[in-house]
């Protein structure tokens, strides 16, 4: 789509003027205008540049741990599937037929030795391949001349694992994987090198939990990237870690943004602590970093335990959010020893995001006001969060 004509569709949306004022230096820019928190029309524009263009995240690979283990995923309206190979590897297909396009899956479920669909029987590896056409040439006559199977499998989608975060490039025009996620790997190299990253694992016990908040899936990035409002919506977090102990981070190429502390207390329970991560410079061992990565991941990383918690947009005021814990190495993951202090740190974290709601619902339903102006920015306090708004207007125009 060029330049013009893209700005055309848009404009058709919402006043092309008002995006652009995001770009501003941070004194005298507005904030996104409603439109991008309320119209459905947005949204939609919002899948294709934001969503299919960028590395978007739709899950973590610990969710399908074994071979033949399946999930299926909707994003915004797309239907996509996710497929653990024999090979173990993850794979991202979209989640239709090339016969007749029939949705394949429609539940998390382990399959045997075929994605089989459920009109035909038409049936693929796991690798994507069609395999098996009953009856294409009649009955009982299951191949034909006249049909080349290896012409209609399965549409793979560009995909990459990450620290078990799963992304997807459903337009395959992003910059590749690994630069993408240089800047982010380079900052963290000082508390995480790709040694340590093998180390991780997922919580089968404590590791997760979903809420789903009824609110523009901007909004959850938005409060993250922000110590700002730790006074008035977490008055408990900020005795032990106030704005004072809290610094701004901000990736280039404006990739990522978002806060950090140098207030992080290992959580104890009796002489029982979490195994630590090997290479953590001893300087930082109480820094901890809370980076949203965009468009729709927020990350927490800790000296001895790690979340991804990531969105799931359905649709302009609603969204699913999904955290998942991992700790360093097996006994801290899943040891009966650890147990009841794994039970207390997600409690103390899905305490923290609840608090958060009233914050992000509370912001959506303030951009039903037709004055709103897409608000003012701190100078000193919101600058992560412009980063972020910056980020989607100029993916936007």
């Amino acid at each position: 789509m060029g330049q013009n004509l893209k700005n055309n569709s848009l404009s058709k949306i919402l006043d092309i003027k008002k995006l652009m004022n995001v770009d501003k230096s941070i004194e005298t820019a507005n904030g996104l205008p409603n439109e991008c928190y309320t119209n459905e029309q947005y949204l939609e524009y919002e899948r294709g540049k934001i969503f299919c263009d960028k590395w978007t995240v739709i899950g973590v690979g610990s969710s399908i741990p074994n071979a033949g283990d399946a999930e299926p995923y909707n994003l915004l309206g797309i239907p996509l599937m996710i497929v653990r190979d024999r090979d173990l590897n993850i794979r991202v297909f979209h989640n239709v037929c090339s016969h007749r396009g029939f949705k394949l899956i429609d539940r998390p479920c382990t399959l045997k030795n075929v994605i089989r669909c459920p009109y035909h029987s038409w049936s693929y590896d796991f690798t994507g391949n069609l395999v098996a056409t009953p009856h294409i040439g009649g009955l009982n006559i299951h191949n034909s001349d006249q049909f080349k199977k290896n012409q209609s499998n399965l549409k793979e989608v560009r995909s990459k694992i990450w620290m078990d975060i799963i992304f997807v490039n459903i337009n395959s025009n992003e910059i590749e994987f690994e630069e993408y996620i240089n800047p982010l790997e380079q900052r963290w190299s000082k508390f995480i090198n790709h040694e340590d990253q093998k180390l991780l694992v997922h919580s089968k016990d404590h590791g997760s939990f979903d809420l789903e908040v009824k609110c523009n899936w901007k909004f959850a990035i938005e409060n993250y990237c922000e110590s700002y409002h730790l006074p008035t919506i977490h008055p408990e977090l900020n005795k032990v870690s106030n704005i004072n102990d809290h610094y701004h981070i901000q990736g280039l190429p404006n990739r990522f943004a978002g806060q950090g502390s140098e207030k992080y207390e290992q959580p104890v329970k009796g002489n029982n602590k979490f195994d630590t991560f090997k290479n953590w410079e001893k300087k930082s061992l109480k820094n901890s970093e809370y980076i949203a990565l965009f468009p729709n991941v927020m990350i927490g990383l800790h000296l001895d335990h790690f979340y991804v918690f990531w969105l799931e947009p359905l649709a302009t005021n609603k969204t699913k959010e999904h955290m998942q814990m991992y700790y360093v190495g097996d006994k801290s993951a899943n040891g009966q020893e650890l147990k009841e202090l794994r039970k207390e740190n997600a409690r103390f974290w899905k305490d923290v995001m609840l608090e958060d709601i009233s914050a992000i619902e509370g912001m959506q339903e303030g951009r039903g006001s037709p004055v709103y102006n897409g608000g003012n920015f701190s100078p000193v306090m919101d600058q992560p969060t412009h980063q972020f708004h910056k980020w989607v207007a100029n993916s936007l125009l």
